[in-house]
């Protein structure tokens, strides 16, 4: 089998690395993305983006939970921002410009 790419990456003292970009963008994944750790037979690693059944199941489970009590609760379980909050956070942020479309410059840590 041929490589089309070969990136290396430290590990951390708490087992974390940076994914390169050259990997990341071959993935196309970006910040945020998941990724999905591969191991077969012979023990080599293979890294893949992570398809959507990929889940973690706590969340899938409280999720759930929300979309029941919301159906259950209409008029309670989702109701409006306090005009206080909304004038708070707007506060914090101030005239901060962000582009959430962007490309992520730099390394990336998952």
């Amino acid at each position: 089998m041929a490589a089309l790419l070969k990136e290396e990456s430290t590990i951390t003292s708490k087992g974390q690395t940076t994914v390169p970009k050259a990997v990341r963008q071959a993935l196309g994944v970006d910040y945020g993305g998941r990724i999905a750790f591969v191991v077969d037979d012979a023990r080599r690693v293979y890294v893949e983006k992570a398809t959507e059944e990929e889940s973690d199941p706590v969340v899938d489970r409280f999720l759930t939970f929300l979309a029941h009590d919301m159906t259950k609760h209409p008029g309670t379980s989702v109701i409006p921002m306090p005009a206080t909050l909304r004038d708070r956070m707007a506060a914090l942020v101030g005239d901060i410009d962000v582009d959430l479309d962007a490309e992520i410059d730099g390394a990336v840590a998952l």
